[in-house]
């Protein structure tokens, strides 16, 4: 008698194979990407609200030693890098903005103008103000921050972060650096942008507020996608 291949029942099949997608996909979202949407205007004109992103958690990750460093695609933390950070003051909320300082380095922000250890930043290709008005520095004004910081050194493991909208962007010139463990990775592209035009939030809570979002995006996806937005890299 000629043996024969045991078949495994259909049902377990597909058990199988939904765990192993189900494995894979909180693998690839806990060490390589994570979807991002971007909820507020502090990124523009660089990121706009509606701009959904992933997010490179592979980048900053840690090597074991200089072949890997040679070989994986991994790198420090760099000035100019757009990443994605657990906001300090409530870790449970991400974060989206501009690395500007690195650990060791002094900050200082002189009427709008960014100063890294004394010298100016050329950041005009990405920096946006959109309040012509200059706030003077006043050590007791909140709002004089904006415009008016430091010098600051920025403290070690630790990265001074700032939105490209400086002036209207809530950053480490308000709530300090951001420690080198909260930082998730970095920007790397716009998947889909979508142009809520209407004026209403698809931020609401509760699953009937989900399903009012999914309703939204449905009836209005194709006329409301960025579609020249589409696959953009972040820089």
């Amino acid at each position: 008698m000629e043996p024969s291949l045991s078949e495994k029942p259909i049902v377990r099949e597909y058990v199988e194979a939904l765990l192993i997608a189900v494995v894979f996909a909180v693998f690839a979202r806990t060490f390589v990407f994570q979807a991002f949407k971007i909820p507020s205007g502090s990124m523009e004109k660089n990121l706009l609200i509606g701009d959904h992103i992933l997010v490179n958690k592979f980048i900053y990750g840690p090597t074991a030693s200089a072949l890997e460093r040679l070989l994986l695609p991994q790198r420090p933390i760099g000035r100019g890098d757009v990443v994605v950070f657990k906001f300090p003051e409530d870790p449970s909320r991400d974060f989206i903005k501009r690395c500007v300082g690195l650990p060791g380095d002094t900050v200082q922000v002189a009427d709008k103008r960014l100063l890294i250890n004394g010298r100016p930043v050329r950041d005009e290709a990405y920096t946006h103000h959109s309040d012509p008005e200059t706030f003077p520095a006043d050590p007791y004004s909140t709002q004089s921050r904006r415009d008016n910081v430091g010098p600051l050194r920025v403290d070690p493991a630790s990265y001074f972060c700032m939105g490209d909208n400086r002036d209207n962007s809530h950053d480490s010139r308000f709530w300090g650096a951001v420690p080198e463990g909260y930082v998730k990775g970095r920007a790397l592209l716009v998947y889909w942008s979508f142009d809520n035009r209407d004026g209403e939030s698809l931020e609401w809570a509760g699953v009937g507020g989900k399903l009012r979002e999914i309703s939204q995006v449905a009836r209005h996806f194709i006329p409301w996608t960025r579609w020249r937005r589409t696959f953009r890299i972040v820089r």
